[in-house]
């Protein structure tokens, strides 16, 4: 039976690929970038909340993201849910 469990990487893989169809350059996107410096607002969040819910089934409310600033809080969300 083949594992369910997804890495860290393949999870990092997805967001900056979502993140990259939302505007910035993927080069651009580092885990320490800031939303605000990939120009990403609360709607492009929504979106790649959306992402996130259609892969894994991992729903999340608008005030999830509130407090996330940079691509690695997100992906730091992402992967507590996933636990």
């Amino acid at each position: 039976m083949p594992s369910t469990e997804v890495s860290r990487e393949t999870v990092e893989s997805v967001l900056f690929d979502a993140l990259a169809h939302l505007g910035p350059d993927r080069s651009e996107i580092r885990l320490d970038a800031t939303f605000e410096e990939l120009d990403i607002d609360s709607l492009d969040l929504v979106e790649l909340s959306q992402v996130v819910d259609r892969t894994w089934g991992i729903e999340f409310d608008p005030e999830d993201f509130a407090n996330v600033t940079t691509v690695g809080e997100a992906l730091d969300l992402v992967l507590a849910r996933m636990s």
